[in-house]
């Protein structure tokens, strides 16, 4: 066991996993755990939660759970409390919920786009507006959101609510440095890239064919990348922990890009992501 975390809490929320693998929340829990921080995963799936707090605790960690829906305010703050009457401080903030609805500017519904803003984007400000004021009593604290690299450029997908909420993500969290980096608080980003996670393989393999063909999704994802694979959940995790730790104490409102180097923008992944 490490202790590049030791004697932390660290609230993470979407802790659990949509299916079997590892997803970005379940390795950050378990590599948060290794590292020395008590953790307690947030998942919407409490039983997915459970999953993860098991692993946790076999490998000997600390582990609570707790279910909550992010983008929903009073769940949100039951969680918090609940965190606090559990461990009594928070040292680090995740905010690792996301969804995806497939769909370019016209073809998405009203609906998709509400639903994909309140959970990507609502969700962050409902948990910071909770935690920030916690860290600042505790004259310190770490928060990382999980953006993506939609972000920053086409991935080959049509999914406009997933690039803007993922936008805002950076946008916010760099407002939440400046603002707070006098009291102690560090704020930060991690964007995934093309990453090979139980989430990818349930929310758009549909996109990538018309079957539903995962191994044409892993293909088309796996062609797309210069380093000739797909990142994993544990990539993303590292990247987490490292800004969550001391070692980045002077890091604050950056957005960490793990993406094995640009995917590339051609017309030819475009056609073959488009099915």
């Amino acid at each position: 066991m490490g202790e590049r975390l030791k004697d932390k809490v660290a609230l993470i929320t979407g802790a659990g996993s949509i299916g079997p693998g590892w997803g970005n929340g379940k390795a950050t829990a378990v590599l948060f755990a290794r590292e020395g921080a008590k953790v307690f995963g947030i998942d919407l799936n409490l039983d997915a939660a459970s999953e993860t707090k098991g692993t946790i605790e076999g490998e000997g960690g600390v582990c609570a759970t707790h279910a909550a829906d992010v983008a929903k305010a009073d769940s949100v703050k039951a969680m918090v409390e609940a965190c606090m009457a559990a461990f009594g401080r928070i040292d680090v903030l995740v905010n690792n919920v996301g969804i995806a609805r497939t769909g370019g500017i016209v073809a998405t519904q009203e609906a998709d786009w509400d639903l994909v803003t309140e959970v990507n984007q609502k969700s962050i400000y409902l948990t910071c507006r909770h935690v920030v004021p916690i860290m600042e009593r505790q004259g310190r604290g770490a928060i990382v959101n999980i953006a993506s690299v939609a972000a920053h450029r086409w991935t080959g997908i049509s999914y406009a609510s997933y690039y803007a909420t993922k936008g805002a993500v950076i946008a916010l969290s760099r407002a939440i440095a400046l603002e707070f980096a006098g009291k102690g608080i560090r704020c930060n980003s991690v964007s995934p890239g093309l990453m090979d996670t139980p989430m990818v393989r349930y929310g758009l393999t549909g996109a990538y064919g018309a079957d539903g063909d995962v191994n044409n999704l892993i293909q088309v994802r796996t062609s797309q990348c210069p380093m000739g694979h797909m990142g994993t959940g544990w990539d993303t995790a590292h990247a987490v922990l490292f800004l969550a730790s001391d070692e980045a104490r002077y890091i604050t409102g950056i957005d960490l890009i793990v993406d094995g180097a640009s995917p590339p923008n051609s017309p030819e992944a475009a056609d073959r992501a488009a099915g």
